[in-house]
């Protein structure tokens, strides 16, 4: 067996960024911004209104001064003309700043009679959005970087229209095994409803992939040849169960047969010891456990950095935080052990059954508390590692 960091090693050499592909803007947010991009014009273009209020020339604006309205300025339609000592001009948020004004007043701080206006309040501020105060032509949004609905509305500001972005991942989801059915079909006496590849494919979708969900393959040679052709041509393999050592786990034997490069078999790790993986043809390809909680697990651990690796977001584990142990914990064995728990007030808190096929735990956990292997017992208190889930 090996470390879950030697493991997660050998993935991140298997895969590899995917190529750029560009996209409408209006398609650009979740996905991964794949080359800079530069603003193609300057934000505000030009000196504008931060307040409703009036533009004047800025010089006499104490208590009392006052001035001639002589014109109005609006968002999308300016004043043509400039103004003058003594002159004012009615102006809206966001609308450009009339020649030869220095200062908004904003309309609480004047009293109006026709087309005249007094300031009745001392003046602070300028109220002016200077050209360019946002950016300016030629300022980047720097990649690689996860496209947030904030970045597309400052792609949009920028005169941006399409977006390089790292093309999806293609993944190919097998599940395994005559015990399953789908969901919403009547399983027979000695049957269960397939779970493992439907989490997963949630998981792998929101981190970005696309997602491609294969038949169930059967624990039968052809069966599992027949689906494994069907997964030809995508960027990564994720087979569910089957790659252990029973009689009827034969993922093993069909990807060697197809000719798999084999980079490792077996991690140091609880839940999820039985994980393998190697590389068939172009295609990366993992092995998953076939136990709910151990795919989900290893799906999170493993197959979520190497997509992000695919992104083009780098080569890095699933963050790892610290919070103090909420009740004592026992003594831990030779494998890594990753542990459902809670965020309770602060304190990490680990659930109190840790079978491997109990999927109602692990949608209750909102961490995996990590145990490293040989780690002694520990109290209530002591800090812990754990990954956000």
């Amino acid at each position: 067996m090996i470390s879950v960091s030697q493991a997660l090693s050998h993935l991140f050499d298997l895969s590899g960024p995917m190529p750029v592909e560009d996209v409408a803007l209006s398609q650009a947010s979740g996905r991964v911004l794949a080359r800079d991009v530069a603003a193609r014009r300057n934000q505000p273009p030009f000196a504008a209104s931060a307040m409703d209020g009036y533009a004047v020339d800025g010089r006499a604006l104490s208590v009392g001064t006052r001035f001639e309205v002589i014109g109005e300025a609006a968002a999308g339609q300016g004043y043509n003309g400039a103004v003058g000592p003594g002159r004012a001009v009615r102006i809206f948020t966001g609308a450009p700043v009339p020649k030869g004004a220095a200062h908004v007043v904003i309309q609480e701080d004047v009293t109006r009679d026709g087309d005249w206006i007094t300031i009745s309040d001392d003046q602070n501020g300028s109220n002016i959005r200077p050209a360019g105060g946002d950016f300016t032509i030629g300022e980047t949004i720097q990649a690689p970087r996860l496209i947030r609905p904030a970045d597309v509305a400052l792609m949009a500001a920028m005169n941006i229209d399409r977006v390089p972005v790292a093309r999806k991942p293609r993944v190919a989801l097998i599940p395994t095994g005559d015990e399953l059915v789908q969901p919403g079909e009547v399983p027979g006496p000695d049957q269960i409803v397939a779970s493992n590849s439907y989490g997963l494919q949630a998981l792998f979708r929101d981190i970005g992939a696309q997602v491609q969900m294969m038949p169930i393959a059967r624990d039968r040679m052809d069966s599992l040849r027949l689906v494994m052709d069907l997964a030809q041509g995508c960027d990564l393999i994720v087979t569910i169960g089957g790659a252990s050592v029973g009689d009827h786990d034969l993922v093993a034997q069909a990807m060697g047969d197809a000719g798999m490069e084999r980079a490792f078999y077996k991690v140091a790790m609880r839940p999820g010891k039985p994980l393998m993986a190697g590389r068939l043809g172009s295609s990366a390809m993992i092995g998953l456990p076939g136990n709910p909680v151990s795919a989900m697990v290893c799906g999170h651990l493993f197959v979520v950095p190497v997509l992000r690796q695919m992104l083009g977001l780098g080569r890095s584990a699933a963050a790892r935080l610290t919070a103090p142990l909420a009740r004592d914990v026992a003594a831990n064995g030779p494998r890594e052990h990753y542990i459902r728990a809670q965020l309770i007030d602060g304190a990490i808190d680990p659930a109190p059954r840790q079978d491997s096929a109990l999927l109602s735990v692990l949608a209750d956990a909102a961490a995996l508390l990590v145990r490293p292997p040989h780690a002694p017992a520990a109290k209530a208190g002591e800090m812990a590692e754990y990954i956000p889930l």
